[in-house]
């Protein structure tokens, strides 16, 4: 039986380079830059991909600030630090939308109102964003546990790394950076309370709940 591989292409492309790239080229430093270079064009690909379906896919009732609000507060969940644009067409009955990130990345698109639009795409959601827990802890302190949940194609130590790379991304945020400035303390229990969502989601986590819990020990019961 074919041994199946829990890599995404995206991850195994970015391995392969790691192999392929000193071989090529005898200069480190340029290796690197081919390197970060394929990686922020997969990264903005990823994005691209995230902000079509999310257009394709959103639920927009009506054009009534409360349901465009709805979309803001998804959009904002899903891209986090970046400033946002909604043009409502009432003629056309769409919603043009214009994101901008925060590393000059900018995204356009329409979404168009279909009141029914959750109940036609909700099984492919589902299937879509499937998550296993993930719990974590720091090395100091193993009794306290963070429970997270990571796409179930993902290994616990592929994890891990697109865990830290997820925190290293929100420090260097202009978010990260003024929380800094702040004295917010740059640590990972106010990362994973901070952290937009969608940024976790980018690297195939979820959060489900900002605060730390004890280990509980169950006492078992005497048989007689």
């Amino acid at each position: 039986m074919k041994k199946e591989t829990n890599k995404t292409t995206e991850g195994q492309l970015l391995d392969l380079l790691k192999k392929v790239l000193p071989k090529a080229t005898p200069d480190a430093q340029l290796a690197g830059k081919i390197y970060q270079a394929v990686e922020l064009e997969l990264k903005a690909n990823a994005r691209g991909s995230a902000f079509e379906k999310f257009c394709a896919k959103v639920e927009l009732a009506d054009l009534e600030p409360k349901s465009l609000d709805d979309v803001k507060t998804q959009l904002i969940a899903s891209f986090g630090d970046a400033d946002l644009t909604l043009k409502p067409n009432r003629k056309e009955k769409s919603v043009a939308v214009e994101v901008s990130l925060s590393d000059g990345t900018q995204f356009s698109g329409q979404i168009k109102v279909n009141p029914n639009g959750a109940a036609e795409t909700s099984e492919e959601q589902e299937i879509a964003l499937k998550f296993v827990p993930f719990p974590v802890c720091l090395p100091g302190d193993k009794e306290l546990v963070w429970l997270m949940g990571k796409r179930e194609n993902m290994s616990p130590d592929e994890a891990g790394i697109a865990l830290t790379k997820a925190e290293e991304e929100f420090w260097a945020s202009k978010t990260g950076q003024k929380l800094i400035r702040d004295r917010v303390e740059r640590s990972f229990p106010e990362f994973i309370a901070r952290a937009p969502a969608g940024l976790l989601n980018e690297r195939g986590l979820k959060r489900h709940y900002k605060t730390p819990e004890p280990i509980k020990s169950l006492r078992t019961s005497k048989r007689g």
